[in-house]
């Protein structure tokens, strides 16, 4: 049988909310930064194309996007194993980073 110390495994829960929300939050604020300065990049892009200053090849832009995606649908990684070793922490960690990404 196992032994669970409901405590313990309250603290773990609690401080990997707490740590979760913060990065979230934290998470949250940067990606809205790094899709504004890419807005502003594509933006640049098509005025200068526009312009006759720059020739962008949009097809090979895109192609990235696709190739990454296509190789996101092998199978699982080895190290799902560890992952489900420290659920607790991952649980909690998961539910504060959601919220604290949502509250940002």
């Amino acid at each position: 049988m196992i032994d669970v110390d409901p405590t313990s495994l309250g603290l773990e829960f609690g401080g990997g909310a707490a740590i979760g929300g913060v990065i979230g939050f934290a998470a949250k604020k940067i990606a809205k930064l790094i899709a504004v300065l890419v807005g502003l990049e594509l933006a640049l892009f098509k005025f200068l194309e526009s312009r006759g200053i720059l020739s962008v090849d949009w097809d090979q832009l895109t192609a990235g996007m696709i190739q990454v995606s296509e190789a996101a649908n092998g199978a699982p990684p080895s190290w799902m194993a560890t992952i489900l070793s420290t659920l607790s922490v991952s649980a909690g960690f998961a539910g504060g980073f959601l919220l604290g990404f949502r509250k940002g």
